[in-house]
């Protein structure tokens, strides 16, 4: 065994009157496996609710969304036939949205191809009561809507109730524009777990909106899901670019900036935060090296004396401290991991009228996994450097004067 190596390990071992180092040691591995173990587990969960937030925000809400500047896309046939030929674009559908007032209530309603939006959104699910194929057919000479479940509450309507729906854009007239009024028998009702939507979300077919805004064959929007949700800005700008100047695109991190955004940041702070812990684990190996190169003075002289080099010497307290760190980031590793599938197996529940899921939600991602581990074996290195340094600049002379 190198010797550098093997001094280290022994220092390692406490003697009885060494009891007191040894136990800063324990401290220094358990504070290093703490911090560890927290950044593991806390970026587990926040990934896991941003996991569960942008798949709730999925289900209804397209990858990227085409508009025209002209306000309304009436040859949708054709520009889909050329999103098709997009690389990265895999389905389309067009849609209608506008802002409509629901029994006096504020609102919006978007209609859907239900033939196509299957392919673009995985809306079915969402649909609690009722299915999508009654926006399809009249209901006792009424067309059907589905409106979300928080706007059903705050209209205090529900299930076969018929709704007034009026829109303020409304239909051409002789002299104009006029708002249009229209009755709807409610067949069911969505919850996608976004309050933001719930609340005011109302659909229908595409050609009742079409017909209850006056737009004719014309559609505000055609959704497109993309093969990788993640590169929709980058495919966006393809679709810009093939479509031309008279379009332009919204993919779903732009209409949600200020929420993605906001649990990005959340996230590099609490890493920041937690870092700070392993830090204190990083100082506590500092202060044990120093404890251990103040005891072993006369040994480092010894040392000296036989022919070993500064950077032996140096090796040798390094390679202590870095066991410690080590060590501390295995048993983090193991813990923080241990956690989370403890978490993600036996459900931690969740008040779902506060947070809209109904478990503690984790997805370790080992990219982070990996960051977590780097991190924590660079700061116990990097805390070896100083007390290591010392004990290589200790005279022999000086050291073995008084012994």
């Amino acid at each position: 065994m190198n010797f550098e190596f093997f001094l280290s390990l022994r220092y390692l071992k406490a003697k009885r009157k060494q009891a007191f180092v040894s136990l800063i040691s324990i401290i220094s591995i358990v504070g290093v496996m703490v911090g560890v173990m927290s950044l593991i587990v806390v970026l587990s969960v926040m990934n896991g609710f941003r996991t569960e937030l942008m798949s709730k925000i999925m289900h209804v809400s397209p990858h990227v969304m085409v508009h025209s500047y002209e306000g309304s896309i009436t040859d949708y046939d054709d520009t889909m036939k050329t999103l098709k030929k997009i690389e990265g674009v895999v389905e389309s559908s067009p849609s209608i949205d506008s802002q409509v007032l629901v029994n006096g209530e504020g609102g919006l309603i978007r209609g859907l191809d239900t033939g196509s939006v299957v392919k673009v959104m995985d809306i079915k699910p969402l649909i609690k009561e009722g299915s999508l194929s009654s926006l399809d057919t009249l209901h006792d000479g009424l067309p059907g809507i589905i409106i979300g479940s928080e706007f059903a509450g705050r209209i205090g309507a529900s299930v076969g109730d018929v709704i007034t729906v009026v829109s303020p854009q409304g239909k051409v007239t002789p002299l104009g524009r006029s708002p249009n009024s229209k009755k709807y028998l409610i067949t069911g009702l969505f919850n996608s777990g976004y309050y933001q939507y719930d609340y005011a979300m109302t659909l229908v077919s595409l050609k009742e909106a079409q017909d209850l805004l006056g737009m004719g064959n014309g559609v505000t929007g055609i959704e497109v899901k993309v093969n990788d949700p993640e590169k929709s800005d980058v495919i966006g700008k393809s679709i810009n670019k093939t479509l031309g100047s008279l379009f332009w695109t919204l993919d779903w991190k732009a209409s949600n900036k200020t929420l993605v955004s906001a649990l990005n940041l959340e996230k590099y702070v609490m890493f920041i935060i937690l870092t700070m812990i392993i830090l204190v684990g990083a100082l506590n190996i500092i202060s044990t090296l120093v404890m251990i190169v103040m005891e072993k003075g006369r040994d480092i002289a010894i040392l000296r004396a036989m022919g070993a080099t500064k950077k032996s010497l140096m090796r040798i307290f390094m390679i202590q401290g870095l066991f410690v760190g080590v060590a501390g980031t295995l048993g983090g590793l193991l813990s923080g991991l241990g956690l989370c599938y403890f978490i993600s197996k036996y459900r931690i529940v969740l008040p779902q009228d506060i947070y809209y899921i109904d478990k503690l939600p984790v997805s370790v991602n080992p990219l982070d996994v990996t960051l977590v581990t780097l991190a924590a074996v660079i700061i116990s290195f990097l805390a070896t450097i100083y007390p290591s340094w010392h004990a290589s600049k200790t005279n022999p002379v000086e050291a073995l004067r008084y012994e």
